[in-house]
């Protein structure tokens, strides 16, 4: 349908119609045979009343959005069809390692091929939009959504949400296996004050322009074709009725023309944050703010025709808010084909089928991060091995937004090494519980290994912490084997990384799994094997200790720094108790063996304005096995007129290496990549020195200055 058609359906449409098409209800409102049975009470709807919303929320399922679909069409006065849309978080059935461990691959091209597949499943079932990727800057790990998200850094995680886009959406969402793209939460999400759920935030405007904004700007630049608003608050306003967030930064600054959806009751809820006086003014303000679609709320159900009556409202505005709805609608190729891409032939044939799974396996085994190892790993199935603890026979370690995923065919640790490694000779205790019989059989084992940390039960939405140590009964089931036998490696699950500082001192081996999926124990037992050569890469740095919370690798510089020493220091920006350091920095990870790096050179070491100078290191692979190195490109700015970063990511590559080979790698670098938001709120660079880093982490000294003339 064309334009002109599009605003011709428009002018028919009765206010009424066009309202409707801004709420969206839930799959509640509908039994299993598409018939409005729900809150409709509640809602003060009509019977028929929501099958005329513009879209919905949790439906799934070929048959399903079909029939319903059909139904909403016939009542629908202008037969406009319904959107249909779904949290696919990190995949549809075939469950891929969360986020948090795909910004950990170090890999974007990796994570476009995730959501590509999660795209291609989710389409058959009938779904149009999903609500993903999350792509909120978290640095603080009490958050329990931080599982949601892919790490710290704002330019690894603007590089993973344009690729998270790309693979949902393509470069034409109407086509086949595709779908909308819904970018969340806007803004700053990930910086709630303490870490916990719903809060609000506090943030300067250097802070949100610079780091929390960049990932949504890279979306919105990528086409994302919605943006979901969030629960908190930016500059004591909350976001879903904040016009300056949604209008000037959203619309005007980054030039988004898509739809803005609200999160789930978002917009009722500013009534208790005491911003809306009650309904009819959180209406108001939420369509003036620039919030198209009301998710699970009745504002502006009840109260837009009146407030467009009286004039407090102009009828533009919603007229603005339907029309980019239907030009969403016209993108999908709803008009032509409203049920899209459902299909109950294609779910049978699509959904979690090997192709797939292998994908599961192969993501997981980039996402996988060896922390520490005194020699232990690769394990050999010659030696006497046990493995302890509950979660290593656990299929709730899927992840937490694996909401229509089968259970039943995760792999488990367990299932993934006696499947791998039948002629090992492992014992298996799947229990928390300390038992004589497990210290004895650990006792004389070569190696133990113990499964620890969280399942999905203990992270995600609504699952903050106010500690993040390791549980008591986990840390009692280590010590227990420990006074035994110190051979342990330990293997840590859950969304969220954890402070360890004990364990990590005593385990002879470290190894972050995070949530990994349907088939990612099968990349586990590989990398423990040492059939595969670990690659993954912290993409949010590993606390010491809570108190260190909220924690990031490129803090910025303060006037006392704590010298570069152990130990306490007074009059120094220090801890009494603590290191200021975490535990693993953000980019950190091993493999097993070396990947040696040359000194950077430079082909010049003056940078002008409108040039480029190209950054060159000589990488080596001495390991005995294949690797993926991810080679990471820092830089800081050493004087500014505000304070800057210690140092920045600013490019990435993931090499394949054979064993004993040499590779060069060079990065291009131009002056926009210096800018930052300067005293005045200018986006400009300002000449003088930098320097820069390449190499394997956010602590590598393999550096080099230049001058930005």
């Amino acid at each position: 349908m064309d334009e002109n058609k599009l605003q011709k359906l428009l002018q028919e449409m009765t206010l009424q119609e066009k309202i409707e098409q801004l709420v969206q209800l839930d799959s509640s409102f509908f039994d299993n045979d598409g018939v409005c049975t729900g809150p409709v009470e509640k809602f003060a709807m009509t019977e028929e009343q929501p099958y005329r919303v513009g879209s919905l929320l949790g439906v799934r399922g070929a048959a399903k959005i079909i029939d319903l679909q059909d139904r909403m069409m016939a009542l629908q006065p202008h037969h406009i069809p319904a959107l249909f849309m779904l949290d696919v978080i990190h995949g549809y059935q075939t469950i891929f390692p969360v986020p948090i461990a795909i910004g950990s691959s170090f890999n974007p091209e990796l994570a476009e091929q995730v959501t590509a597949v999660a795209a291609r499943e989710a389409s058959a079932a009938g779904v149009q939009v999903t609500f993903s990727p999350m792509i909120d800057l978290v640095r603080d790990s009490r958050w329990g959504r931080c599982m949601e998200a892919t790490g710290e850094d704002p330019w690894l995680n603007a590089r993973m949400a344009e690729h998270m886009v790309r693979g949902f959406q393509g470069d034409n969402m109407a086509r086949k296996g595709k779908m909308a793209s819904c970018i969340k939460h806007f803004a700053a999400y990930g910086a709630v004050q303490a870490g916990r759920d719903y809060n609000v935030t506090e943030l300067s405007e250097h802070t949100l322009l610079e780091d929390y904004l960049v990932s949504y700007r890279a979306a919105v630049k990528a086409g994302a074709a919605m943006v979901m608003t969030a629960f908190n608050t930016i500059d004591r306003k909350p976001c879903t009725t904040n016009r300056r967030l949604l209008r000037d930064i959203l619309r005007e600054d980054m030039g988004f023309d898509g739809v803005v959806i609200s999160d789930f009751s978002a917009l009722r809820e500013t009534i208790v944050f005491g911003t809306s006086r009650d309904h009819a003014d959180a209406a108001r303000q939420g369509i003036v703010a620039g919030c198209d679609i009301e998710m699970m709320s009745e504002c502006y159900l009840h109260h837009l025709e009146e407030l467009i009556r009286t004039g407090e409202v102009s009828e533009t505005m919603v007229d603005e808010a339907v029309m980019r709805i239907l030009r969403l609608k016209n993108a999908l190729g709803l008009f032509e084909n409203p049920y899209k891409d459902a299909s109950v032939e294609d779910e049978k044939r699509l959904i979690f089928c090997e192709e797939h799974q292998a994908l599961s396996r192969s993501v997981a085994e980039e996402c996988i991060v060896l922390l520490k190892n005194d020699g232990l790993l690769p394990l050999s199935d010659k030696q006497k091995i046990v493995v302890a603890g509950a979660l290593a026979q656990d299929r709730e370690i899927t992840g937490s937004w694996a909401l229509f995923a089968d259970w039943n065919q995760t792999i488990t640790m367990r299932k993934g090494i006696e499947t791998l490694y039948p002629q090992a000779d492992v014992t298996f205790f799947p229990s928390d519980n300390v038992t004589e019989d497990m210290l004895a059989a650990a006792r004389t084992a070569d190696v133990v290994i113990l499964a620890l940390g969280e399942n999905q039960r203990s992270t995600g939405e609504s699952q903050s912490k106010a500690d993040i140590s390791l549980s008591k009964e986990h840390t009692a089931m280590f010590e227990a084997v420990y006074a035994v036998n110190p051979r342990i490696v330990t293997v840590l699950f859950g969304g969220r990384p954890l402070a360890v500082p004990e364990l990590a001192a005593k385990t002879s081996a470290l190894v972050e799994a995070w949530l990994p999926g349907s088939c990612g124990c099968y990349a586990l037992a590989d990398i423990l094997f040492g059939r595969v050569n670990p690659s993954g890469r912290l993409s949010m740095s590993m606390p010491y200790c809570t108190g260190q919370l909220p924690i990031s690798y490129g803090a910025n510089l303060t006037g006392r720094p704590k010298p570069e020493k152990d130990g306490f220091f007074a009059f120094t920006s220090n801890y009494l108790d603590a290191p200021n350091e975490p535990l693993y920095p953000f980019g950190y990870g091993l493999s097993y063996g070396e990947v040696s790096y040359s000194p950077v050179t430079l082909d010049s070491y003056i940078l002008q304005k409108d040039g480029q100078i190209t950054a060159c290191v000589t990488m080596e692979n001495r390991c005995e096995l294949p690797v993926k190195e991810a080679v990471q490109l820092y830089l800081r700015d050493m004087h500014g007129s505000v304070i800057r970063p210690e140092r920045e990511l600013k490019g990435l590559q993931k090499v394949s290496l054979q064993p004993g080979e040499s590779r060069q790698v060079t990065f291009v670098i131009t002056e926009d990549m210096l800018r930052f938001y300067d005293a005045d709120m200018h986006y400009v660079s300002e000449p003088g020195a930098f320097r820069l880093w390449i190499g394997h982490d956010s602590l590598t000294e393999n550096s080099v200055d230049f001058i930005l003339a």
